[in-house]
């Protein structure tokens, strides 16, 4: 019977995480303030709690979640939205870390990132040269804003006065080996059309493709698995 509530009072806490999360909004998911943290992982411990109460008192954690879900939640985010300075104390403010050409080291300090860190994230971002980037922000949700020097960024098709088809989103087809086939049927294609192009690229097995993707036009990329590790030990 322990073990019948134990599974009872877990699945309980985890739908009621759900309808509380649902609640709250994607943003608690995808955005974190400081206030989110605290909230989240109070709420989380809450919850696991509840699931391994033998006992079965089961309403009082929940009402405790139910409390922190609306004053963290929704209270303090209503809040903040009538009041610039509540706003900055709730969800911190942007800070410099990078501009022209300097690297402000205390901004560095202050948000807690070390100059191995920024550089990843500037690799993430697709800058391998500081002098491409004009401007770096961190944001209050923790990542990093990029303004790319004028010079260096993309051309734009605005800027060349000329109007391209508008692309469409590409279709996972395969996925470690496996066929999507309902994104198959999505962009128009079949099993066969797929053997005769994994053909052309010397693929004969589905299994040997780590990713293949396509879009409506017909565009089609495929990623074969390498089986290889490569290092790049430049960057460490």
């Amino acid at each position: 019977m322990e073990y019948l509530t134990i599974v009872y009072q877990a699945l309980f806490s985890l739908i009621a995480l759900f309808l509380l999360t649902k609640i709250l909004g994607y943003r608690q998911v995808s955005q974190f303030s400081i206030f989110d943290y605290i909230n989240g992982i109070t709420i989380g411990s809450i919850a696991a709690e509840m699931a391994t109460d033998l006992e079965g008192n089961y309403l009082k954690p929940l009402l405790a979640m139910i409390v922190y879900a609306a004053a963290f939640g929704i209270f303090l985010s209503r809040l903040s939205q009538k009041s610039v300075s509540l706003q900055r104390l709730i969800d911190g403010k942007a800070i410099l870390l990078y501009h022209n050409g300097s690297l402000y080291d205390q901004n560095l300090r202050k948000a807690k990132i070390n100059i191995n860190d920024f550089l990843v994230e500037c690799r993430v971002a697709g800058y391998f040269d500081l002098s491409q980037i004009k401007t770096a922000i961190l944001e209050p949700n923790g990542k990093i804003s990029f303004l790319p020097v004028t010079e260096d960024r993309p051309a734009t098709p605005k800027d060349l006065g000329i109007q391209p088809q508008q692309e469409e989103i590409f279709a996972n087809i395969i996925i470690d080996g496996k066929v999507m086939e309902y994104n198959l049927k999505h962009v128009g294609k079949d099993f066969n059309w797929l053997k005769q192009k994994l053909a052309g690229q010397n693929i004969n097995k589905t299994e040997d493709v780590f990713l293949a993707i396509c879009n409506k036009q017909g565009d089609f990329y495929v990623y074969p698995k390498l089986h290889q590790l490569i290092d790049r030990d430049v960057l460490d």
